[in-house]
């Protein structure tokens, strides 16, 4: 019966989704908590042939590649409040052309931190950012900060090697 894994045959579990990081810049973004799915469309193009009237034929069209969002906790990062400043600053209106767009790698990881997986997100830019969240004293929640990313495609790396889940785990540190 054919399974997932190869390296790691014994597992029999598919790895969880609450073990991911975000690179941007050449490093980890701190304390993000969400990241929407990496989703892509190809639109459908009908079409009919002159002898066969009743048949809709299908091929495919244009691909779009859905924005994501990101939440983090409030800290005193500035990585999101920078990035998104460069799009469109309060104290100047012209965007930074050069840097406003950024290639990021998002990486799944198993229960040990190891990366299982990396996907390369293309020319990505702020399309919106909150700053805070509406502010309620009668809530017990965290404050939470939230971009929205827009990207023209991402790819998985496929270089990415399945790691050997059956080495010693890590002494703490």
């Amino acid at each position: 019966m054919a399974k997932g894994f190869v390296v790691n045959a014994y597992r029999l579990d598919p790895y969880k989704n609450f073990k991911f990081q975000l690179m941007w810049d050449g490093r980890i973004v701190v304390g993000i908590s969400k990241c929407t799915a990496l989703k892509r469309t190809t639109e459908v193009v009908k079409h009919r042939e002159g002898g066969d009237n009743s048949t809709d034929r299908k091929s495919p069209g244009r691909t779009s590649y859905e924005a994501i969002t990101l939440e983090r906790g409030v800290t005193h990062d500035l990585e999101f409040e920078k990035w998104a400043n460069l799009v469109h600053p309060l104290d100047d209106p012209a965007m930074d052309l050069k840097n406003f767009r950024k290639d990021l790698v998002l990486l799944l990881n198993n229960e040990r931190g190891l990366t299982v997986k990396r996907y390369k997100l293309f020319r990505c830019w702020v399309s919106e950012y909150q700053a805070v969240p509406d502010l309620d004293a009668n809530a017990n929640a965290t404050a939470i900060e939230m971009m929205k990313l827009e990207l023209e495609g991402w790819v998985r790396d496929v270089d990415t090697p399945e790691p050997d889940e059956s080495a010693a785990v890590p002494a703490a540190g």
